[in-house]
């Protein structure tokens, strides 16, 4: 139970760093605050609930992976390097298919309200 608390106080830490330092992750906090209620009014069904709650909680772990590999890569070569902005770049890809298919179920749901 001990281990469960330090992992918790870990990935408290985490967000609120997150929160206070990138513009990105606030914006995406911001859309979960708004995304929970709009979620319960939009969804026609508990699965679709789950899924608009889903895709946004998906969008965030993805741009908080795309921050951590980013804070890393700057960590570990400071200086522009044209392979590190590969990675930079993959992990930014992986961020922006996570917005995507966030968007995609969003729209869905929209759709069959509709």
């Amino acid at each position: 139970m001990r281990a469960l608390y330090f992992a918790f106080l870990n990935s408290w830490r985490g967000l609120v760093y997150g929160a206070r330092t990138e513009r990105a992750i606030r914006l995406e906090l911001l859309l979960l605050a708004f995304g929970l209620p709009a979620a319960l009014l939009l969804g026609t069904g508990l699965w679709v609930r789950v899924a608009l709650l889903a895709s946004l909680l998906l969008m965030l772990c993805a741009e908080f992976l795309n921050t951590a590999i980013e804070k890393l890569c700057d960590h570990l070569h400071p200086d522009r390097h044209a392979r590190i902005g590969v990675v930079k770049d993959l992990a930014s890809a992986g961020a922006f298919a996570a917005q995507g298919l966030a968007a995609l179920v969003w729209i869905a749901a929209l759709i069959d309200r509709l």
